[in-house]
């Protein structure tokens, strides 16, 4: 009889069929220590789980991955769970994981301790980077669960101790899945659009750290973090620490202290302020009091000499301003009257009526009007006048004679060899 010979791919199809019907390797639960893990682009994780002696593939998809709280590492020890089947395209076998928690510690407490560690070396926790929280926040907003206890809690204690404050509630669910991206819009909300807000208190009363996990999500410290509005955390009892605590300005045990903590009482102010103008009005009874003593004290014959010498030093000094007034201004009349002198020699040398003084005159044409520089000027039998030192002569031209170079002969004769 001829046995029927098996493809690759039937021979793994049939492995993994045989492992898939299996009722014991469908529901496995191994405890190992991974080794060679890898996250791929796609978001599913591979790895290995080991112990002394053996190890096997395991693979992760994004859809469970995504579920576990802490971040699996090399060399953690964990508990996975999960089912053992064939990968038909390379014939080998591995272990699909769905769930994993960290062997000895809880996966939240693991999460918890490696998301704290993170932001720490971030710098998120450092006191120098946390806000001052205002002295008389004049607007609060609380973002909390609209139906706890803690809002309750929360509004009777800042109305008891300062009726002054305004309150704005902003509701959040404070657990289960949405509740960190609520908290964290409502933070990030508040910033953008509610600017005008003084103070930010953050919380919710006590529970599990199931309950309380919403305050420990990465995201909700990142807007804590961001916010340029001071924020006071009050998650849970006293005994409770979360995320939020440690990155917020201002971790307050419970709501109420938190309340306590926002908003000075009003009666501490006013017997503060009572204390204060009292002091004041004191200081200023005894200050008034001490100069006018020390006024009476003063005698009438030495204030008049007091009031005589003061007033004769003024006059001195009023004296030598004057003097100094005086002086100045000589200068000043000085310097004037130099620079008037050269300005009138300046004048003195181009003025007509010197050209005369020293034996010349100066020609006009008959109607007075243009200087006669040139015998081309004047014809024979015109009249022109002819201005002297003391008076002007009327005169009829009879002849006329043109010698080109008599004025440059004139100026040859003038100019040194």
């Amino acid at each position: 009889m001829r046995i029927r010979a098996l493809s690759v791919s039937e021979l793994n199809k049939y492995i993994k069929k045989i492992l898939s019907s299996d009722p014991i390797l469908n529901n496995i639960v191994l405890k190992a220590e991974i080794s060679n893990l890898k996250m791929h682009g796609s978001g599913h994780l591979y790895f290995s789980l080991k112990d002394e002696n053996s190890k096997i593939n395991c693979v992760m998809f994004k859809g469970n991955n995504q579920k576990i709280r802490f971040n699996p590492e090399n060399g953690m020890k964990i508990i996975a769970k999960g089912y053992v089947s064939a990968y038909e395209r390379d014939g080998q076998y591995q272990m699909y994981i769905n769930e994993m928690e960290p062997d000895g510690i809880g996966a939240l407490y693991l999460a918890f301790e490696q998301l704290k560690s993170k932001l720490k070396k971030e710098g998120l926790f450092d006191p120098s980077r946390k806000k001052k929280i205002p002295f008389f926040p004049e607007k609060i907003a609380v973002i909390t669960s609209p139906t706890g206890a803690a809002i309750k809690d929360i509004i009777s204690v800042i109305k008891r101790r300062n009726n002054y404050v305004d309150i704005y509630i902003f509701p959040v669910f404070v657990q289960g899945e949405i509740a960190s991206t609520q908290i964290s819009e409502a933070i990030d909300k508040i910033n953008i659009q509610f600017k005008d807000i003084d103070l930010i208190i953050v919380g919710r009363g006590g529970g599990s750290i199931e309950e309380l996990w919403a305050f420990n999500e990465e995201i909700v410290a990142r807007s804590i973090a961001k916010s340029k509005i001071p924020i006071i955390s009050a998650v849970g009892h006293e005994s409770d620490y979360t995320i939020c605590d440690f990155v917020a300005d201002l971790r307050a045990p419970t709501p109420s202290a938190a309340a306590e903590l926002a908003v000075p009482q009003i009666l501490d102010i006013k017997n503060s302020i009572d204390i204060f103008y009292n002091n004041m009005h004191t200081y200023v009874s005894n200050y008034l009091k001490e100069k006018r003593n020390k006024l009476a004290s003063f005698d009438n014959i030495k204030m008049f000499s007091f009031v005589q010498n003061k007033i004769t030093e003024e006059q001195q000094t009023l004296d030598m301003l004057q003097k100094d007034l005086l002086n100045c201004l000589r200068l000043k009349v000085a310097a004037s009257r130099t620079r008037i002198m050269a300005n009138i020699s300046k004048l003195e040398a181009i003025n007509p009526l010197s050209t005369i003084l020293r034996g010349y005159a100066i020609v006009f044409n008959d109607e007075n009007k243009k200087t006669v520089i040139s015998v081309d000027q004047v014809n024979k039998d015109d009249y022109i006048n002819i201005m002297l030192t003391d008076g002007k002569i009327s005169c009829i031209v009879k002849e006329k004679e043109k010698e080109d170079h008599l004025f440059e002969c004139f100026y040859k004769s003038k100019t040194p060899k």
